[in-house]
């Protein structure tokens, strides 16, 4: 099974774009703003850092992801998602055999949704592999969940 999350690009664009004309619209109504602290230079290193911290926040939700169970490799790769194209930043990429598949987990936090995967490491031990799969929509995540049941269940048999 090929799944990704490659459409949510254009979603993630317009977050940006409307953070940016939120922030010269609060900049240009920044008088409205100076009643609430009294202190016009608090007033706007307030709004400055709420800005910064929404914009890191989309950035580190923003990641593509990536899901490929076809063969006897499994596939998985997060990267970052606007500059993907042009620059391999942020890649994590693991890539292993259907046999070496311990465990997974499914981790759901306020803003923040994960994969972990558990994996037999070359030394006998297992390793813990974790991606973000936050833009990936509830019908692919079951999706996932299912290969990765299978491939579990397949392995216990063993």
């Amino acid at each position: 099974m090929r799944t990704n999350n490659g459409k949510i690009r254009n979603i993630i664009i317009s977050v940006y774009f409307i953070l940016i004309v939120a922030a010269i619209i609060s900049s240009t109504v920044f008088s409205l703003f100076q009643n609430l602290t009294g202190s016009p230079k608090l007033t706007f290193f307030v709004l400055l850092f709420g800005f910064i911290g929404l914009f890191l926040l989309v950035h580190w939700i923003s990641r593509y992801f990536e899901y490929d169970s076809d063969g006897m490799k499994v596939i998985v790769i997060n990267k970052g998602l606007l500059l993907s194209d042009y620059l391999n930043y942020r890649e994590h990429k693991v890539e292993f055999e259907k046999k070496d598949l311990i465990a997974y987990k499914f981790r759901n936090y306020l803003v923040y949704k994960s994969l972990v995967l558990y994996l037999k490491s070359r030394n006998g031990g297992s390793k813990k592999v974790s991606f973000n799969i936050t833009l990936v929509d509830r019908r692919k995540r079951k999706y996932i969940r299912q290969s990765l049941r299978k491939m579990v269940k397949a392995n216990q048999g063993m």
